[in-house]
């Protein structure tokens, strides 16, 4: 027996973000997802770097015994040049990124997880999350001081613990070797798809949609339907017994990078069939001839115009959708070296910023500790003005 995957990546910048910091892999032999942070600067670069030196695994024939060495070794060396690059540019500091990787060799997967991108499996129709993430909320959860259900409405469910780059210094990353079998399919997604959809509906969208690359479709378009305050970055591998196949059918050859390691960063998904990737289809397609029908009703008259207004008008019912929502909600962020609470969240959209100042504390930020002074730098979101109040309490009290 002869394992393959059957692959698609997709990634979408989402409905309230200026620009895309994931990236996405997915490859015969490679699957991996990157989040990146750090500001609009330096979340792309760090996600890039990581996606960058996984691919070139893609080309390479792994051993069953070296496979996972090789996988530790481009991690490290990636968590090096993020380092270096943040080193070499002061605008940079603080930047780092999430990697979730899973590696084939033969009928086992080397995965590598850090930070709060998942990996889930779907067998036998019930799905599991493998990884576990590497967040302060998981870890209250880990030592029963959360449960997990308020832990998905905490504020501070966002911060990390663990991410590839942002520290000079060797990073603990999950590594593993899991068996696969034909009809395994593995879902990797950033936290902009796994924040904002539920398990069961992952795993009703898993089991439902049978291409990978509809699956994929289908899973960003939830997110775009539930706000996608995020960027949304989604990769499917289904494994498959390649000797068992039909003559001439087979996994696909090449490769798919999509998001902020894509060339072409503009593309709301690599090949997908989003909202505005199913607008421009529409307005582009073939008008058909009259003199061919000349019969033709009313509708079929209209159906090529009708169809465009409907989706162009559910693009901007979903963007003001995620504009209204943007604003019940409010974070801890900077102003002037004083901590400060805002409402809204901490991007803009071309020349609007989403976000105006409520209050200004007396806390400077020079006085927090480094690792508080780097989570309100890169803003500590909450979705109530009490809530945002007692963050700053908590750091006013060192808690």
């Amino acid at each position: 027996m002869y394992l393959g995957i059957h692959f698609a990546a997709r990634s979408d910048v989402g409905l309230v973000r200026a620009n895309n910091q994931d990236s996405g892999f997915a490859g015969p032999h490679l699957l991996a997802v990157a989040d990146g942070m750090g500001g609009a600067a330096g979340g792309d670069i760090a996600s890039s770097i990581a996606i960058a030196r996984l691919a070139a695994l893609e080309g390479e024939a792994h051993g069953p015994d070296d496979a996972l060495d090789e996988l530790k070794t481009a991690i490290s060396d990636a968590h090096a040049q993020i380092v270096q690059r943040a080193r070499n540019d002061p605008e940079l500091s603080g930047l780092g990124t999430t990697v979730t990787a899973l590696l084939r060799s033969g009928s086992t997967l080397s995965m590598a997880h850090i930070g709060d991108s998942r990996a889930y499996l779907l067998r036998d129709g019930q799905i599991d999350q493998v990884t576990t993430d590497h967040s302060f909320v998981q870890h209250l959860v880990d030592t029963g001081r959360l449960s997990v259900a308020d832990a998905e409405n905490h504020p501070k469910r966002s911060m990390l613990l663990r991410v590839l780059g942002d520290i000079d210094a060797d990073v603990p990353v999950d590594i593993s070797v899991r068996e696969t079998r034909p009809g395994d399919r593995w879902m990797l997604c950033s936290d902009g798809l796994s924040g904002v959809v539920s398990k069961d509906t992952l795993r009703k969208t898993l089991l439902e949609v049978e291409d990978p690359a509809d699956c994929a479709d289908a899973l960003v378009g939830l997110a775009l339907a539930a706000g996608a305050p995020d960027n949304v970055t989604c990769v499917i591998g289904d494994i498959v017994d390649i000797d068992a196949a039909p003559d001439g059918v087979g996994p696909p050859t090449g490769s798919q990078i999509v998001g902020s390691a894509a060339r072409d960063r503009r593309k709301p998904s690599a090949g997908g069939d989003t909202a505005a990737g199913r607008a421009a289809k529409l307005a582009n397609r073939d008008e058909p001839d009259d003199d061919e029908e000349p019969a033709r009703d009313l509708w079929q008259r209209l159906r090529p115009w009708i169809l465009p207004l409907v989706v162009l008008l559910a693009i901007a019912g979903a963007a003001w959708g995620g504009y209204v929502w943007s604003q019940q909600q409010y974070y801890v962020g900077e102003s002037e070296g004083f901590v400060a609470i805002y409402q809204g969240i901490p991007e803009t959209l071309g020349p609007v910023e989403l976000h105006e100042l409520v209050e200004t504390s007396d806390l400077r930020l020079e006085d927090l500790a480094p690792y508080q002074r780097e989570r309100v730098l890169d803003a500590i979101r909450v979705g109530e003005l009490d809530e945002a109040r007692a963050v700053v309490g908590s750091l006013e009290t060192g808690t």
